[in-house]
C-alpha cells in the first residue's frame, strides 16, 4: 500500500508540474504528458485492483476446496 500511495503522490505532483509548465510556456506537449501520466496510472490501478481481487476471492476460495 505504501508503494501505491507513493505512486499517487508522485502522479499528482507530475500533473501539477505539467499543468504549471503548460501555463508558463503554452506548449501543448505538457498537457499531452499529463494525459499520458493519467492513463498510465489508471492502467496500473486497474491491474492492482484485479490482482487484489484475485488474491482476496479466488486464491482464498481455492484453498477451501483443496
Amino acid at each position: 500500500m505504501l508503494i501505491l500511495r507513493l505512486l499517487l503522490v508522485l502522479t499528482a505532483l507530475f500533473i501539477v508540474f505539467s499543468g504549471g509548465a503548460y501555463m508558463f510556456t503554452r506548449n501543448r506537449r505538457y498537457l499531452n504528458l499529463a494525459w499520458q501520466i493519467v492513463r498510465f496510472v489508471i492502467f496500473m490501478l486497474l491491474i492492482f485492483v484485479v490482482l487484489f481481487l484475485l488474491e482476496r476471492y479466488v486464491l482464498i476460495g481455492w484453498r477451501i476446496f483443496v
